[in-house]
């Protein structure tokens, strides 16, 4: 898909994401670090927590400003408040004020409003596409999207001794976001035929906000769907859990290639993840022509195969290079499966309520990292053939929980 071809909208939205998702990556790679510092190891836990379940606020609001109010409102409301925050967080990290509770307020406040703005700009998307162009589109947004993470994480590590720069580059480029928005984006929300009347009060309020979602969770397809999405995100964080303390604590040190450096479990995690970055961002540019025989259906079945399948072997090999060769692998599964059950999600939610389907599926992050972590403990006490086996069960309820969903879907959505 050419790029130029798409809605100026969307292809403005595609830059401003790449751009959050790059600060968001200079940011977050190294708070943990920052509070840790600040505070303490069992501290930084602590306040992490509370970041994440504010964001998990702050989706759900988003979600039902969103589809209530409109995108480009919710998204300017965020994209200001983000922009401020971090302008806050740099003059609390200066000598001027040097105040660590100052920084981490102010990042508690910056991640809400990232959160409120995540589910609006999802929408958006969905709005400004039609099923059969989402699939390039999604492509095109993944391929940034892996793209700005690394650039992101790259700065962030050159520049960390210099936290307070980042943080006032980080508030310069959302002040350009916010800019960006308020003169070059319209209003995507489609109009409803449903006249509502403004609900009164704090109560009214609450409980039109707990209608609007308890309709979504009502929805088995949608909760299908979101199920083979956490899922899938649950093997995919094992690279940063249990198969990163595997690696660290029982990959023998070997040389790849003669004359190189031997490498140990560290190392191999850092060459697996940038071996992932690399073929994202390569591949993703060809994927049109790689994959232009295979149908949506067989790139969901065959890429979720080849996901799962790659991170079964991480789970027990301790061969560097089969370890590699499994890198390629899971990557060209991601690559077949992520745009196609993107535009599948996207082909379901229905026009009135996207942002809160988008919030609500935007959860399964979270639950994700929850059930990763369990992983650790799990992968403590059995042997590491039973992991391996736990992705490829994993992989199974995946494959079932995409199989129901098409079999319900509307017509020409991943054929």
């Amino acid at each position: 898909m050419n790029v130029l071809t798409l809605h100026p909208s969307l292809r403005i939205r595609i830059g401003v994401g790449f751009v959050n998702r790059l600060v968001d990556s200079m940011i977050t790679s190294f708070m943990a670090v920052h509070l840790a510092l600040a505070w303490g190891v069992a501290a930084a836990g602590v306040l992490l927590i509370a970041v994440v379940a504010l964001g998990v606020v702050g989706m759900l609001v988003g979600g039902h400003v969103a589809d209530l109010h409109g995108r480009r409102r919710t998204l300017l409301a965020a994209e200001a408040g983000a922009a401020v925050t971090f302008g806050v967080m740099a003059l609390a990290d200066s000598p001027v004020l040097a105040s660590a509770l100052l920084v981490y307020l102010g990042y508690l406040v910056n991640k809400f409003a990232a959160s409120v703005a995540l589910p609006a700009n999802d929408a958006m998307i969905v709005d400004l596409t039609s099923p059969e162009t989402r699939k390039g589109v999604y492509t095109i947004n993944f391929w940034a999207t892996n793209l700005a993470l690394a650039i992101g994480a790259l700065v962030g590590a050159a520049l960390y001794s210099r936290f307070a720069v980042v943080l006032a580059l980080a508030s310069a480029a959302t002040l350009a976001v916010l800019a960006t928005t308020y003169f070059l984006i319209a209003e995507t929300k489609p109009d409803s035929d449903v006249v509502r009347d403004k609900p009164q009060g704090v109560a009214a309020v609450l409980r039109e906000f707990g209608e609007g979602y308890r309709l979504v969770l009502r929805d088995k397809t949608f909760l299908r769907l979101m199920v083979a999405g956490t899922l899938t995100l649950a093997i995919e964080f094992q690279l940063v859990n249990h198969i990163a303390v595997r690696l660290a604590t029982d990959f023998p040190e070997q040389r790849l290639l003669p004359g190189l450096p031997a490498v140990d479990g560290v190392g191999m995690i850092g060459l697996l993840r940038a071996e992932n970055t690399i073929l994202v961002v390569v591949l993703a540019l060809f994927s049109a022509v790689l994959f232009r025989k295979v149908t949506d259906r067989t790139g969901l079945y065959l890429g979720t195969a080849l996901f799962v399948g790659g991170y079964a072997v991480l789970a027990v090999s301790d061969s560097g290079w089969v370890l590699m060769v499994a890198g390629v692998v899971f990557t060209v599964g991601e690559l077949m499966s992520v745009p196609v059950k993107q535009a599948l999600l996207a082909n379901l939610v229905p026009d009135h309520s996207r942002t809160r389907y988008m919030a609500v599926y935007n959860l399964n992050i979270r639950v994700a990292q929850g059930l990763a972590a369990a992983c650790i403990t799990l992968g403590a006490v059995v042997p590491a053939w039973a992991m391996a086996a736990l992705y490829l069960a994993l992989g199974v309820v995946i494959v079932r929980q995409y199989r129901a969903v098409l079999a319900v879907a509307p017509a020409g959505v991943a054929s």
